[in-house]
């Protein structure tokens, strides 16, 4: 039979391990607390994934968008000339038409003829000259749309940059945490 000494003994042992158990169990709860669940973490890295890819696609559209304005205002500068050299041959033409009247009073019946003719000439120009004007309007709208796209673009893409710097800064100091532990 054991002696009293050695049921003592077995019962500190037994107290000091019951102690070490309960100050083991302290501690796998504070690291359960402090820690990141395996899912949520994998969770957290797809969004972000999710978010960088969102980026790059958003900024291969600014550049398309950027490119069609690009493309736009050169069309508008081709218009803007054409539209010019136009005006200018019509106020020459118109000009010439004129001083031709002024000298050939004589043939004023074929005068009368060709004036009919040259008024005919000036409308159809007026009319082209009025179609490239609503042209150009339409390219101003069209260009303004695009700046407010533009706008709204850059305005998402500088919201889509703070979240992504939220999310780093929180999942930087999780990690800290998580290191510290």
């Amino acid at each position: 039979m054991a002696s009293p000494a050695a049921f003592q003994q077995l019962r500190e042992l037994i107290e000091v391990q019951e102690v070490l158990l309960d100050k083991l169990r302290r501690k796998i709860k504070i690291q359960e607390e402090n820690s990141v669940n395996k899912e949520q973490y994998e969770a957290i890295v797809k969004k972000l994934e999710k978010e960088e890819k969102e980026h790059a696609e958003t900024k291969n559209a600014l550049a398309i968008t950027s490119e069609h304005l690009e493309f736009a205002l050169g069309e508008i500068d081709v218009l803007s000339k054409q539209l010019e050299r136009e005006k200018h041959a019509f106020d020459n033409a118109l000009s010439r038409v004129n001083s031709k009247a002024l000298k050939q009073s004589l043939q004023k019946d074929k005068l009368i003829s060709k004036c009919t003719e040259i008024e005919t000439h000036i409308q159809k120009q007026e009319n082209i000259l009025s179609c490239k004007e609503n042209e150009i309007k339409e390219l101003h709208h069209f260009i303004n749309k695009q700046k407010q796209t533009l706008k709204k673009q850059a305005s998402e893409f500088k919201i889509q940059k703070q979240q992504e710097s939220y999310i780093a800064n929180v999942l930087g100091k999780r990690l800290k945490k998580d290191f510290k532990l």
